[in-house]
């Protein structure tokens, strides 16, 4: 099964093109739910979320609705991170994300490291532990810097049974590719944008982002997010480039170009 989604959904500027004028921003997540089945969850790598949280966020959707949640930041771009404290945080973090599990609604947990994580034996040894520390659950990682272009890299998430996610970013030096490989159970896509020149400088975050994929752009994808369905048990499509909504009308353009029906109401 192929689901697409948005990385995030509660954005002002999405107002006027996607969500109506005057919508009670309590209500975003309900009207999302209706256009589409699938949301990743981009608070959660700013701040530890609670169970409550998750809990009431799981309310507002239907049955069969699936989040992604994106890790808290300490686990991913702390590098000095002792095992208990690994061990800790983890534990939060699992606490945390069972309201949704309970309820057949966590998709996934994404791990994205930054550019700086490099392609070194330590590295390669924390993902082991960090899989550790979720075990269970289904977790898939994301990888900026392309020195982790290898092919024991593939072997490596599927030994340990971790998903690998595809990336569609700025084509520069050093920034990875954009590969399609299926390494566990959960296939998993996320659209940055190409928006080169402020990849590296910007002054606001959301520009690095800001960025509209045109019909042909998307359709670079479709074969490889297709062959990807046929490997994984599911394949998560999530658009990046949030800016000004513009990740939704990507996300609505690619559901269509993948054939998948609108959600019912």
């Amino acid at each position: 099964m192929i689901r697409v989604g948005t990385s995030g959904f509660n954005y002002s500027d999405w107002y006027g093109v996607f969500y109506p004028p005057g919508l009670d921003r309590g209500e975003m997540l309900s009207f999302y739910a209706r256009r589409f089945d699938l949301v990743e969850l981009d608070f959660t790598y700013y701040q530890m979320p609670s169970a409550h949280t998750l809990a009431a966020m799981a309310e507002k959707t239907p049955e069969g609705f699936l989040f992604s949640v994106k890790m808290y930041r300490d686990l991913t771009h702390r590098r000095d991170l002792t095992g208990a404290e690994l061990s800790s945080l983890a534990g939060r973090l699992r606490a945390a994300l069972a309201p949704l599990a309970e309820r057949g609604k966590l998709a996934c947990l994404l791990a994205q490291f930054p550019w700086s994580f490099k392609a070194t034996s330590e590295n390669t040894e924390f993902l082991a532990a960090l899989r550790e520390a979720f075990s269970g659950l289904p977790l898939a990682v994301e990888f900026r810097n392309a020195e982790w272009v290898r092919e024991d890299l593939f072997v490596f998430l599927r030994d340990f049974d971790l998903g690998f996610c595809c990336v569609d970013e700025p084509r520069l030096p050093g920034l990875f590719p954009p590969l399609a490989r299926a390494t566990g159970p959960v296939g998993y896509v996320r659209f940055h944008g190409r928006n080169a020149t402020k990849w590296w400088r910007h002054s606001q975050a959301w520009e690095r982002y800001d960025y509209l994929y045109s019909q042909a752009e998307l359709g670079e994808w479709v074969p490889r997010i297709q062959a990807l369905a046929r490997e994984t048990a599911s394949t998560l499509v999530l658009m990046n480039n949030c800016h000004a909504g513009q990740a939704a009308l990507n996300a609505l353009q690619l559901r269509r170009m993948l054939g998948i029906p609108d959600l019912p109401g």
